[in-house]
């Protein structure tokens, strides 16, 4: 459910060999395996998946700690290792890692108005300046600005920025817009509007 929020196609399957054959028909960019499947496990379809060549990047989710588990994993092809608890956040994270690794040429640079996206190097450039911004301010930003014209409520934002799990208060929206308007030179709020009672929204 998070990963289809953050807009990512999900196929799920519930065992090692349904697994395999989702992935020659559905062509992932990102497979996120748990080493304990039925029929065949993490190890052996990770190993079985990266002997064909394939440039399909693999998460590999388990809750075991041992080292030696890592190490095998990796070994067979894994390109990540996870230990169960983990955050969303943080696997959301190591899936745009492994994008930006295997598959550049999904992070080009989109323009909108004045604002130039530069996602595979998280940076966003206004009238020609680059913004210092933080992780989330940039999360922020980039979605604002990419449903310009929108008028996006503060539990929407949350959901897509913050992520679904979110737990803490909504007020933190309003903080993040301000500092967001201060790096814009949006004093008058007319790049990042407030319609009050409803949420904002970017004019471009």
């Amino acid at each position: 459910m998070g990963l289809s929020n953050e807009g990512f196609e999900v196929k799920t399957a519930a065992d090692g060999l349904s697994g395999l054959h989702l992935a020659e028909s559905f062509e992932p960019h990102v497979i996120i395996m748990d080493v304990m499947m039925p029929g065949i496990d993490g190890f052996e379809s990770c190993r079985l998946l990266k002997g064909e060549g394939s440039n399909v990047a693999v998460i590999m989710l388990t809750a075991k700690d041992d080292v030696d588990d890592r190490i095998k994993g990796l070994t067979l092809g894994a390109d990540d290792y996870m230990v169960k608890p983990f955050s969303f956040g943080e696997l959301l994270a190591r899936i745009y890692a492994r994008l930006r690794n295997h598959f550049p040429q999904l992070f080009g640079k989109l323009a909108y108005g004045p604002f130039l996206i530069d996602d595979g190097g998280r940076e966003i450039d206004y009238r020609g300046q680059v913004l210092k911004l933080s992780p989330t301010e940039y999360d922020l930003l980039k979605f604002l600005v990419a449903h310009h014209g929108v008028v996006l409520s503060k539990s929407t934002i949350l959901d897509k920025v913050w992520g679904y799990d979110f737990g803490g208060e909504d007020n933190i929206v309003e903080v993040y817009i301000r500092s967001l308007r201060d790096k814009l030179g949006d004093k008058e709020h007319r790049l990042i509007r407030t319609l009050r009672g409803v949420g904002y929204r970017v004019d471009l």
